[in-house]
């Protein structure tokens, strides 16, 4: 088997094998001439049969007549030969050897339209171009062969087949014709086919010419030669590794092939009317005109459809034109629009409100961002939040006056463009828009009531648009840290408070990997005896030769920032090992804060318990400290909380509430919730035992705890007086300066050793008689 190069070039080969039969074919007697024919008619057959196969052409249809052709063509050639070799005279008469060796043009004349058919587009593409071909090469045949020498002498001497070969040939280069056409880029089996087609005619006309002079029924040299390498051409065509590539009509430039069409037509159109001219010049009889005039109709008539044919194109593809630049201008607006508005409210984009403050001389920008919308979108879903958003925008929409502009600038945060405004004006239009937000919003088919936070930044001329958008930023930062639900106006003061957060973030991630961070505990004590039974363990950063940094300071950037996370994982662990010991030795127990950032992590269960399982603290001595907000929001994290402190609390771990009646303050969910331990916020602290208001309510926080079960610790007890009316209060436990400050973890153990060695059955009793005013021991 040859190699891929060798197959690939087999119609090279092909053609330099063929050429020795070429060249001795004048040279062979009539037999032997035969004998040629037929070996390269066979020998095409073959080579259009391997080619279909090889290269799994795409239109085989169009190559099957031409290897039918060659078929037509051996066997009549072979009859035509044995007949010889017997002895048998010439044929002068048309016979069926003559008819199916005749058969061969037509069939030749199919591949070529088919091939052309096989490139796709229209199936009338060019055959107006065929039909001129043909009309000028039948006037052609009429005047320069069959009138002077087939008419004129009233006899024809040679074989009545030789009078169809020039007729036949102009149905093959018709069809040829017609390839150039559609094809406009030919290929090499294109050119290969094109030049036997023109090869044949050549040799059949040499024949017609040869046999109108009475020459012999093998013909001359000249056309033998010409019809071996015309059969030669088509296998080698069939053969070339192109003929199996079908090419897409759109790669050839319509240009070209109209500029093709063109040239083809003019000079055909040009030489059939020259030729019928002189005709009617030199010829004497009328009969002999009939055919070139009736031709030259055909081919006016034809050039008239082609002219036609192509205004219309022309029009067409002037219509599709305007219509494509029409659909690429609106393309062009929709895209425009679509990048500088937003797709859910319809409003201007953050990208098309810096474009127009770029262009502002003076004004205010207003900074909208709606309160608790995460919790919206997860208590009701995407679409109800969606709704909300699309409210609120036509509510703000409603609000601004003409000039104005309302942007959404993505999730839930909004921004007005107050052209002109000074201070006194964007503060008022703040609080109208926040007024305007307090009413119940339409959203899902109910009515929600939200609440929204703004940052309010006036700009002169000079402003920078990216800054006073950053500056406008930090002012909805300062309003929602202020508590939400209000105005803030920008200070240049607070571009330094957050380069300060910023830096105090970089700080905070660098402390978290040096280990900067210690664990301080404060006593939580019963106002019985002050004698101590728990302790909190609160989180202290220890810059090394650096002044410590308080909680409300990194807390808050730990929590926003993620880092809590981490930094919570370790305190639970670091205070469940230090607080082991002190409950083998005084029962002490241990309270720790979690974050809800903690209680949203799907595996804090599984780190609380092997907290406790590597320190050895058993589960009763601990209590997990939350705030509020962590139960009684809705959503999945709000979820997720629950089930971290249902299991827990099935293990033992205890719940305390922190800073309770500062926040949501739910009577349901006191009775409904996993809750031990209410932590009474020292907010409520009473001055001393004349301030009555504050007494009441720190007695029916008291009263509403012991009724539910819950045991009562206050926070930030600083005076003996307080502690006395604290316990007079009915509350169970307090902590504060009073006691105690918060200390490491060895003081810890001094301070709680000096409190009195009290035995382990005392502490169980003490427990004991504390679950029976309500607190639960697991």
């Amino acid at each position: 088997m040859g190699s891929p190069t060798d197959r690939n070039r087999g119609w090279y080969w092909l053609l330099l094998a063929g050429a020795p039969p070429v060249v001795a074919a004048p040279l062979l007697g009539d037999v032997a001439r035969q004998a040629a024919y037929v070996l390269v008619a066979v020998t095409a057959l073959v080579a259009v049969r391997n080619g279909v196969r090889r290269h799994h052409l795409a239109r085989r249809r169009a190559w099957w007549p031409l290897a039918a052709a060659m078929l037509c063509c051996g066997i009549a050639n072979a009859i035509w030969g044995a007949g010889m070799a017997l002895g048998h005279p010439a044929p002068t008469g048309m016979s069926l050897v003559d008819v199916v060796y005749l058969l061969m043009y037509p069939l030749l004349a199919a591949g070529l339209l088919n091939l052309a058919q096989g490139r796709g587009g229209s199936p009338w593409a060019g055959m107006t171009e065929a039909g001129i071909m043909l009309c000028t090469g039948t006037s052609l045949a009429w005047i320069l062969l069959y009138d002077p020498f087939v008419m004129d002498p009233g006899q024809w001497p040679g074989p009545a087949c030789a009078l169809a070969y020039p007729a036949l040939d102009l149905l093959v280069l018709a069809a040829a014709t017609r390839m150039i056409v559609v094809h406009g880029r030919l290929t090499w089996p294109d050119r290969l086919l094109l030049a036997a087609a023109c090869v044949l005619t050549a040799a059949d006309v040499l024949y017609f010419l040869a046999a109108a002079a009475g020459g012999g029924w093998s013909g001359p040299g000249w056309s033998a030669a010409g019809w071996v390498l015309a059969f030669l051409l088509i296998g080698a065509a069939a053969r070339h590794p192109e003929a199996g590539e079908p090419v897409d009509p759109e790669t050839v430039p319509a240009r070209g092939r109209t500029r093709m069409a063109l040239v083809g037509n003019i000079v055909l159109v040009m030489v059939g009317p020259a030729a019928t001219g002189y005709l009617l010049v030199t010829e004497n009889h009328r009969k002999d005109l009939v055919v070139p005039v009736v031709a030259t109709a055909l081919t006016a008539l034809l050039l008239v459809l082609r002219l036609t044919h192509t205004t219309v194109l022309a029009g067409q593809r002037a219509a599709s034109l305007r219509d494509a630049l029409a659909e690429q201008a609106e393309l062009q607006r929709t895209l425009t629009h679509q990048a500088r508005h937003d797709a859910l409210t319809g409003l201007p984009n953050r990208t098309q409100l810096e474009e127009l403050l770029a262009g502002q001389a003076e004004g205010a920008l207003l900074l909208v961002d709606l309160d608790g919308f995460k919790e919206v979108n997860e208590r009701f879903g995407h679409p109800t939040g969606d709704d909300l958003l699309t409210s609120v925008a036509g509510r703000l929409s409603g609000l601004i006056g003409d000039g104005d502009t309302v942007a959404r600038l993505g999730g839930d945060e909004f921004a007005l463009l107050l052209p002109g405004a000074g201070p006194a004006e964007a503060a008022a239009r703040g609080d109208a828009v926040l007024a305007a937000l307090r009413e119940p919003v339409p959203a899902g088919g109910q009515p929600l009531h939200v609440t929204a936070s703004a940052g309010i930044r006036v700009f002169c001329a000079t402003a920078d648009p990216v800054q006073v958008l950053s500056d406008a930023d930090l002012a909805l930062y300062a309003a929602k840290a202020a508590g939400k639900d209000q105005a803030s106006v920008f200070d240049v003061a607070m571009r330094q408070e957050q380069a300060d957060r910023i830096r105090l973030l970089e700080r905070l991630r660098a402390a978290v990997d040096a280990d900067e961070f210690a664990v301080h505990y404060q006593p939580i004590v019963t106002l019985g005896d002050a004698h101590p039974v728990a302790v909190e363990a609160l989180v202290r950063w220890l810059p090394p030769g650096r002044a410590p940094i308080g909680p409300d300071l990194f807390i808050p950037a730990a929590e926003d920032s993620g880092l809590i996370v981490a930094l919570g994982e370790w305190v639970l662990r670091r205070a469940c090992a230090d607080a082991a010991a002190w409950h083998r030795r005084w029962g002490t127990t241990v309270t720790v804060n979690v974050s809800p950032r903690q209680l949203a992590d799907p595996h804090f269960t599984v780190k609380a318990l092997a907290a406790l399982r590597a320190s050895g603290l058993p589960a009763a001595a601990l209590t997990l400290e939350i705030t509020e907000g962590v139960l009684v929001r809705s959503g999945a994290h709000a979820a997720q909380a629950l089930l971290h402190l249902s299991a827990l609390r099935a293990e033992g771990v205890r719940v305390a509430i922190d800073d309770f009646g500062t926040g949501y303050s739910s009577l349901a969910y006191l009775r409904d919730l996993p809750i031990d331990v209410l932590k009474i916020d020292r907010s409520f602290m009473p001055a001393d035992d004349t301030d009555v208001q504050q007494s009441v309510l720190v007695r029916a926080i008291v009263d509403l705890a012991t009724g539910l079960g819950l045991t009562t610790v206050a926070e930030g007890v600083e005076t003996g007086a307080q502690a006395a009316l604290l316990h007079d209060l009915g509350c169970h436990r307090a902590q504060g300066y009073h006691f105690a400050r918060p200390v490491p973890a060895g003081a810890a153990t001094e301070l709680l050793a000096l409190a009195g060695n009290v035995q382990i059955d005392q502490i169980t009793a003490d427990q004991h008689s504390d679950a029976g005013r309500g607190m639960s021991v697991k």
